[in-house]
């Protein structure tokens, strides 16, 4: 039996180029670009295979994207639908990453490619396909286009099945391989003259760049202007061959000519003082650039429509780079209060604004989440507004829509019963969008009215998606931040028991960074009027099950309070084995006798406590060191007995009062010892448990929770006030 032959490959991998190319042309797109899947469907990848009108460099951001990733193309292919966008608002708006990045006038389509199947669900192909119109493209997708580009979906998706289903799928390069428009027609020796002519009889210099932003002709003329050779400059860049070039805001030029194909103009100045005007034209092939002195004209001519007076908002490019610094910036927040601290440090400043405020709803109304610039007493108006009042905030909440108002007749046409801040005179009301869903607003106000053009409002369209995004992750941090505590302080004694002859003092600080809850724990338990048992403990790890056990640990002192103390931490260790969570705690444990002026203690591997006499020195009590509870059910402890007289006073702390990185645990301990000795007997103990945890923080960074509990007998009419267990 003759062998059927299988297709070249080479044949289909021309058939996806040529499809590419030809699919643009016929869409009228500028730029094309194919997605193919990564070999390895676990890594959910997406390889940027084939590319036409776009340069290397402009490819190689994209060159892999997360099926995950919030870009057009991944959720194209993830989700099985078209991806439209219509313009530079509507991409920063949707996909505020990609606006930032590329803040430039585009419309594009990202389309999934996958068969038809009839009565089934489509077949799949993994890959996806990219189409960039030129920033003059209307808002939507016409007819003619549609079809194009679901003509090069079909021709693409074929081609692929067919490879796949003949044992032989086309995989991806290591790099994306970067296609050529289809070229203009070549012109005849005649023309080639007469247009070699016509462009050295125009006035200045001119020069053409290809996508690269590379030179590939350049008169005489424009070498002199730009003071170079014309061998130095073609073949090369010009931030690269010029020094006084190397600019970001020249080369963002470029760029945006490059991304959106329209005409845009600029001028330069050279070190020798002399300012050019650059005029560039792009199309689908490169860019031609006319160069002339800043003498030559007396304006920027009206049909570039990113020619602005000089006291407009500043460039995207000058923009970028504090933007950028934003995104860096605002990974670091995670309180909504740093969300809108480090918004107002980087957008304030960089965009001209005067004044920034943050605004979410919550139950039907306004709320204030943060603000800067704006008078507390003008938000304290607005706070609490119900969302259906007809405001632009309020608007703005209903309908996640932006709103630019330029000066302040602008804003009362529209909202007639605004109430206007003294000083302000445009504003820009922008939604607040993280994860496809309004969570607020964030207003800017500006001192001068000012006209919002397309480009900036883009730029701000993205800044609100990026702090969204930021401002819904802090929310949610301190949502769970603030329910960890509660559980972790909801599990230690609000107030302790009033004791007589017996002082008490009792702190409780968490680490003062992180989401991680602890297992620090303390207690006083009054058995009668003479006799009292306190507790302390350090449950391991810094979790939820670590603050359960601690409830638990405590539970089961307090079940077995009155009992002598090894008993006590014997019957305390068979719970926390039977238990079997795998964590294990310290505890000490102290049976006091006010009548008989005793104290018997006995530990389970915790810091030893402090005692002082009246006029002595604190020291460390020598107990033996029991074993951690949890570890071994049969485990046994030794208790202690030590006199307890008038004016002794005990120090009980977990090891975040002592501990630090690098530092000698003696030595901090003995530190400690040293502020209990120099209290004055008087003192009251509340404020030394301050100064206690004072030192604690002075001494060295702290990463762990602190426990604090101090013991002191007294007279027989003294009595405990009842400690705030989280004050300082």
């Amino acid at each position: 039996m003759r062998k059927v032959p299988r297709r070249d490959q080479k044949a289909d991998r021309r058939a996806l180029r040529e499809t590419l190319v030809g699919g643009c042309a016929d869409a009228g797109a500028s730029i094309g670009m194919l997605y193919l899947p990564d070999p390895d469907p676990a890594r959910r990848v997406l390889h940027l295979a084939l590319t036409s009108g776009l340069s290397r460099e402009f490819a190689a951001p994209w060159s892999r994207v997360g099926l995950d990733d919030p870009i057009p193309v991944a959720d194209a292919v993830r989700d099985g639908r078209l991806v439209w966008l219509g313009g530079q608002e509507d991409t920063a708006r949707h996909y505020p990453r990609l606006g930032l990045v590329l803040p430039y006038d585009f419309a594009l389509a990202a389309a999934p490619l996958s068969a038809d199947s009839g009565d089934r669900a489509p077949e799949p192909t993994g890959a996806g396909l990219v189409f960039l119109w030129p920033g003059s493209h209307g808002p939507d997708l016409d007819r003619r286009e549609r079809r194009a580009l679901e003509s090069a979906r079909s021709r693409l998706t074929r081609i692929l099945l067919r490879a796949a289903g003949e044992g032989l799928p086309l995989r991806p390069a290591p790099h994306p391989v970067v296609l050529r428009p289809l070229p203009p027609p070549t012109p005849g020796p005649a023309e080639a003259a007469a247009i070699t002519a016509f462009v050295r009889r125009l006035p200045g210099g001119n020069c053409a760049l290809d996508l690269n932003g590379t030179i590939t002709f350049i008169t005489p003329e424009a070498a002199d202007l730009l003071g170079a050779p014309v061998s130095s400059l073609l073949g090369a860049l010009p931030w690269e061959a010029l020094p006084w070039m190397d600019t970001p805001t020249i080369e963002n030029h470029y760029r945006a000519a490059a991304m959106s194909r329209l005409p845009r103009s600029f001028t330069a100045g050279r070190r020798t003082g002399q300012q050019l005007c650059f005029d560039l034209y792009p199309d689908n092939t490169g860019i031609s650039v006319r160069i002339t002195t800043g003498s030559d004209r007396a304006g920027p001519p009206e049909f570039f429509p990113d020619a602005a007076p000089e006291d407009t908002a500043p460039s995207r490019a000058t923009a970028l780079y504090p933007l950028m610094l934003l995104a860096a910036t605002l990974t670091e927040a995670a309180h909504a209060q740093d969300v809108v601290e480090k918004a107002a440090d980087q957008i304030v400043p960089s965009l001209g604004a005067h004044a920034l405020a943050l605004l979410a709803e919550q139950d039907g109304r306004v709320r204030i989440v943060g603000h800067r610039g704006y008078s507390a007493a003008h938000l304290a108006a607005l706070d609490g507004t119900p969302v259906s009042a007809d405001t632009a905030i309020t608007q703005i909440l209903r309908t996640a829509t932006p709103l630019f108002f330029g000066e302040v007749s602008e804003l009362l046409a529209a909202h007639p019963d605004a109430v206007i801040e003294e000083g302000m005179a445009a504003w820009a009301f922008l939604p607040l969008i993280a994860s496809k869903r309004p969570i607020g607003s964030l207003v800017l106000a500006y001192g001068h009215p000012r006209t919002f053009a397309p480009g900036e409002r883009a730029v701000l369209t993205s800044i609100a998606g990026l702090i969204a995004q930021a401002l819904d992750r802090a929310r949610l941090y301190d949502a769970t931040h603030q329910l960890a505590r509660s559980l972790q302080t909801g599990l230690l004694p609000h107030t302790l028991p009033r004791v007589p002859r017996l002082e008490v003092a009792a702190r409780y600080l968490p680490a003062a960074y992180g989401l991680d809850i602890g297992g620090d724990f303390y207690d006083l338990i009054r058995i009668d009027d003479t006799t009292v048992a306190a507790a302390i403990g350090d449950v391991q790890g810094h979790n939820v099950n670590a603050a359960a056990l601690m409830g638990q640990v405590r539970t089961a002192v307090h079940a077995g309070a009155g009992a002598p103390p090894e008993q006590v931490l014997s019957r305390t260790n068979r719970l926390v084995t039977d238990l079997e969570q795998g964590l294990f705690t310290s505890c000490l444990y102290i049976h006091i006798d006010l009548a008989g002026r005793t104290a018997r203690l006995a530990s389970a591997g915790h810091p030893p406590p402090l005692l002082r006499h009246p006029g002595g020195t604190a020291g460390m009590l020598d107990l033996p060191a029991g074993l951690l509870l949890g570890i071994d059910p049969e485990a046994s402890y030794t208790a202690v007995e030590i006199p307890f007289g008038p004016g002794d006073l005990l120090a009980l702390y977990t090891d975040g009062l002592v501990e630090a990185p690098g530092r000698d645990i003696e030595e901090a301990i003995g530190a400690v010892a040293a502020l209990v000795t120099d209290a004055p007997g008087s003192r009251p103990l509340a404020e030394l448990a301050d100064e206690l945890i004072e030192h604690a923080h002075r001494d060295a960074p702290r990463t762990d929770d602190i426990a604090l509990l101090l013991l002191r007998t007294d007279g027989p009419d003294a009595a405990s006030d009842p400690p705030d267990p989280h004050a300082r």
